[in-house]
């Protein structure tokens, strides 16, 4: 664990809020230059990914929040307790208000913004692990486990880190969005982008200490298969890109004349 990174007098530099902040300029930069190749203006994809942050922290704790009504206490309101799926609603809402004051075509930036945010996402969960925020995962004796004594939910006996688990995920879900944005259209790489980290938090949810909801589920397995879902159907209406659903032209070929057609040869 690493919750201070440093310190400069008695201001503590969070581990926490480091990977925030590296996470937003590195989806900024990447947003950037998908921005140009599509001929946006750059400074779209700043305000874009900042406001996107912003009300996405907003709606992770409104989420975190509303989960905790039942024991409900100002610790709740803290520096930690942020529900991923609150933020991935409220920064999509955001987003949603750039793209429209800007006059950005949605599906386009939509497309273009699946791999950075699956990346951003990723270096997120890096500052999970190092501050020891309390979503890690179940006993373990492999030989990776990490105990967290001094985490926000302490773990005395190695654990799964499960954050740095979604980390590796993340990252391979990034490398795969990039290399099916040649063949996709927009709409399905972003949809391609619901199902692979859908799947990825389904999986991860496994050996992570959450209560079962439904039919033996955790809450996020259930937004995990929601998100699959509405994925699959994106993929699904949106098809391949137009370059690769057009038919490649025929080349002039000789017909052999027929009784029947009276077709000529073609020369």
């Amino acid at each position: 664990m690493l919750p201070v990174l440093f310190s400069i007098g008695s201001f503590h530099v969070q581990s926490y809020g480091v990977s925030k902040a590296v996470a937003a300029i590195v989806a900024i930069w990447l947003l950037g230059r998908a921005f140009a190749r599509l001929r946006l203006p750059k400074e779209s994809a700043t305000t874009l990914v900042l406001w996107a942050t912003i009300w996405g922290f907003v709606g992770a704790k409104a989420y975190y929040v509303l989960e905790h009504l039942s024991d409900f206490s100002l610790h709740h309101l803290g520096g930690m307790g942020f529900t991923w799926y609150g933020g991935l609603i409220g920064g999509v809402i955001a987003a949603l208000v750039v793209i429209r004051r800007h006059g950005l075509p949605a599906a386009e930036v939509a497309g273009a913004a699946a791999a950075p945010l699956a990346l951003a996402y990723g270096i997120g969960r890096i500052g999970c692990f190092l501050s020891g925020d309390g979503t890690y995962g179940t006993p373990t004796a492999l030989p990776w486990g990490v105990a967290f004594p001094d985490g926000v939910v302490p773990s005395t006996v190695p654990v799964h880190p499960t954050q740095l688990y979604e980390t590796v995920a993340a990252v391979l879900i990034a490398v795969i969005l990039w290399r099916l944005e040649r063949r996709l259209a927009p709409v399905g790489v972003f949809g391609a982008y619901l199902v692979l980290s859908g799947i990825s938090r389904f999986l991860v949810e496994f050996l992570r200490i959450n209560t079962p909801v439904l039919g033996g589920l955790t809450q996020p397995q259930l937004w995990a298969v929601v998100g699959v879902v509405v994925g699959g159907v994106a993929i699904a209406r949106a098809g391949l890109r137009v370059e690769h659903r057009q038919s490649r032209p025929i080349a002039p070929a000789t017909l052999a004349p027929t009784h029947e057609s009276g077709v000529q040869p073609v020369s």
